[in-house]
């Protein structure tokens, strides 16, 4: 090929290196070094399209997205002097956040009041938020620091023990709004309606199908968890409403876009800034504003590149956000639904073609920070999608129209009540359907998945053969799959599961989980909500046995979720006891699981992989009324290092175990005073010793427990003080 016959230049749309040098901006600023990859990819494609200035522009995106993300981290903490203090705060609940006129600072409600957003006086103790403890855990602060941006202040405190003190409910445009939106509905339609039209998922958090089965968790098992996101679906629906409205007026065409543009403008004002609903509207406006103007519809491509553009120039911290990876993932996704669509058979409905195309393109784009995030997968999200985006085809646009006609519309929702039950009903319904469970995935697991997925577009582009996507595929899933197989996980996990305990012994071949935690005087589930993920998320899908300890909250309360979520071998107890509510739960669980329960005894051993774990206590001849007594306690052997977990017993009882000299040491009862005596470290002597503590009013652990460690030379770990503990077993 000649000079005169290459490629002309200007095929590139500007926005796809800018966004590029943005993103490799906020990335640097992080301090994440391959941001400079992203740059330089960014660049190279400028030179790669024959137009030097689009490297220019990288450059200066990067420049732009860099001091954003400066702009934003620099953003004064105005509540900081009263951090730790008790405080009585007034301004707007929005859902999420309070947000204060004076100071100008937004503040996050914990636990969440169940008043409805507007005007509001709350009381409570001003805090830090905290980061990820746990393995698949929330990451509090993180998440935080991403609600923040140019024009937004940044949420830098958590008001504790909130206390809410006068309400009122919400007026104004919103207010009419809400109440349009709710008019003549039941408890349980009114929140769905909410969460779809508002994105206010406050009040759907809060209701279930029946106990133990959570509305929101129905919806997340069948893949449906999006439809509670405001994002595109959205915006597309109510932009056809729209201009359908419209199309009835005797306006000149390119006022109906202009007038429709400034309707979504005025939606994001009404259900406020998030990552996909930004990202739709922006993507929704600019292609209205083609039309207005005779450009016809932008290249998709571009558009997405430009929506992100925006999106990281005003949010530089939403690129961290998981909301703003799906959104963005799904769309870029979605971008192929044309020709996936032209490869099913001709004969099926083009409507079907497109609905089986872009749900499997969604899921695929999104698949591996769905699993990473939430640590399992629907697999029954085709089907329950395509019956759903039926019913939201009408709901949407419906709810759109009784939220404008206010407290005008309780004869419309007579309609749009009996669609939000069809759709409550197909999640309920595909909610109960088997998830595949998955762990964390490392960084070069994305990238294997990913360069496949890359692979399989060129492959529907036509620019690769078959044989090559296999040999891909199989290369990528033969790295990500032999490092697990050559280094099994072999480690002790010590949870931090606030005051309680939940240990798991990971083997090769054996995975033992001892308590699950529990919460005393709360209805938080431990087991299900902090347990149950972080086993997820350590890629643990069965365990052998699991060991309840003792008719303690703090201890056992988490294993009925555990039992009712991952498959069990056995479950050990010591002292079966028949009038503790607690327990009975447990058993309950077990037998309804088909758990074998078996009463262990002092000598019981269990073996694999050149380890042992033997029972230490209980005897089982006499029982204590005194239920820490009763602990079942274990020690752990292999080769020449030993642990041991003794649950709560006391010290009487610990200094009559013989444990031996041990390596690392699970201090009983959380470091009380009346634990860890001086007869047990005389004979134990351990090099480290594990607390597993949360914040609590019993004094845990006491300063004569810490003294009588230091005083042996024992190292402390403490679970409030580091968080989740990983210890390797030699």
């Amino acid at each position: 090929m000649t000079p005169t016959e290459r490629r002309p230049p200007g095929r590139l749309a500007w926005p796809v290196p800018a966004a590029l040098g943005v993103i490799g901006g906020i990335l640097l600023g992080l301090g994440a070094g391959w941001g400079a990859l992203v740059l330089g990819l960014g660049a190279a494609l400028g030179l790669l399209d024959r137009r030097a200035w689009l490297t220019v522009l990288t450059g200066l995106a990067a420049l732009a997205g860099f001091a954003s993300l400066s702009a934003v981290q620099r953003q004064p903490d105005v509540l900081a002097p009263w951090m730790g203090a008790q405080v009585t705060l007034q301004g707007r609940w929005d859902g999420q956040f309070l947000t204060l006129r004076e100071p100008r600072a937004r503040v996050a409600l914990a636990p969440k009041p169940a008043a409805r957003p507007g005007p509001l006086t709350v009381s409570g103790r001003l805090v830090r938020p905290e980061g990820r403890r746990i393995p698949g855990g929330f990451d509090q602060a993180a998440w935080l620091r991403g609600q923040g941006g140019l024009l937004v202040p940044t949420p830098s405190s958590v008001l504790v023990a909130a206390r809410v003190r006068e309400s009122t409910r919400e007026g104004g445009v919103r207010g009419w709004f809400r109440t349009g939106v709710t008019a003549g509905l039941n408890t349980r339609q009114a929140a769905l309606m909410q969460a779809i039209q508002l994105g206010d998922r406050n009040e759907i958090g809060q209701e279930d199908f029946q106990e133990g089965y959570a509305v929101r968790d129905a919806f997340s098992r069948a893949g449906l968890a999006h439809l509670m996101a405001l994002s595109g679906q959205n915006v597309a629906l109510i932009t056809g409403l729209l201009l359908f409205l419209l199309g009835w007026t005797p306006l000149p065409t390119p006022w109906r876009y202009a007038l429709t543009a400034a309707a979504l403008l005025g939606f994001l004002w009404l259900v406020g800034p998030s990552p996909s609903i930004t990202r739709a509207v922006l993507m929704g406006f600019a292609v209205l504003a083609g039309l207005m103007l005779g450009r016809g519809k932008p290249d998709a491509l571009a558009l997405i590149a430009l929506a992100a553009l925006a999106c990281l120039l005003a949010f530089p911290l939403w690129l961290l956000d998981v909301g703003f990876q799906l959104s963005f993932l799904a769309v870029l996704g979605l971008t192929q639904t044309a020709r996936v669509a032209d490869r099913l058979p001709a004969g099926w409905p083009h409507a079907l073609r497109l609905g089986i195309a872009a749900t499997v393109l969604a899921e695929l784009a999104t698949l591996p920070v769905i699993a990473h995030t939430f640590g399992q997968l629907p697999l029954v999200g085709l089907p329950a999608n395509l019956l759903a985006g039926t019913v939201m085809a009408a709901l949407v646009p419906l709810g759109f129209l009784a939220g404008l006609l206010g407290p005008l519309a309780a004869p419309l929702n007579l309609v749009n009540g009996l669609l939000a039950g069809a759709l409550l009903a197909v999640a309920e319904t595909f909610g109960r359907a088997p998830v595949l469970t998955w762990g964390l995935i490392s960084p070069a697991g994305f990238a294997a998945y990913y360069t496949v997925l890359g692979a399989g577009l060129l492959w529907l582009l036509g620019r690769v053969r078959t044989p090559a996507l296999l040999a891909a595929a199989l290369a990528c899933m033969a790295l990500t799959f032999l490092p697990a197989r050559l280094h099994p996980p072999r480690e002790l996990v010590y949870l931090d599961v606030g005051q309680g305990d939940a240990t798991l012994v990971r083997l090769p071949h054996l995975t033992v989980l001892v308590d699950a935690g529990g919460s005393v005087g709360s209805d938080y589930d431990v087991g299900g909500r902090t347990v149950l993920p972080a086993l997820r998320a350590l890629g643990v899908r069965k365990l052998d046995v699991v060991v309840a300890t003792h008719a303690d909250t703090d201890h056992i309360e988490g294993l009925s979720s555990v039992l009712r979520g991952l498959p069990v071998g056995e479950l050990w107890i010591g002292e079966r006891k028949t009038d503790d509510p607690v327990l009975t739960a447990v058993l309950d669980a077990a037998r309804d699981q088909g758990v074998r329960v078996r009463e262990v005894r002092r000598g019981d051993q269990i073996t694999s992989d050149g380890v042992a774990l033997t029972v230490l206590w209980p005897g089982g001849k006499m029982w204590s009324t005194e239920d820490n007594e009763n602990s079942v306690a274990l020690r752990l052997d292999t080769g020449q290092w030993h642990a041991a977990f003794l649950a709560d017993l006391p010290a009487g009882t610990e200094g009559i175990l013989g444990t031996g000299p041990l390596n690392l040491l699970k201090a009983a009862h959380h470091g009380s005073r009346h634990s860890t005596g001086d007869a047990l470290l005389a004979q134990a002597t351990p090099k480290d010793a594990i607390i597993s503590v949360g914040r609590n009013t019993y004094g845990h652990p006491h300063p004569d427990v810490l003294q009588r460690l230091q005083t042996t030379g024992t190292r402390v770990w403490r679970t409030d003080q580091v968080g989740t503990i990983r210890w390797p077993i030699p």
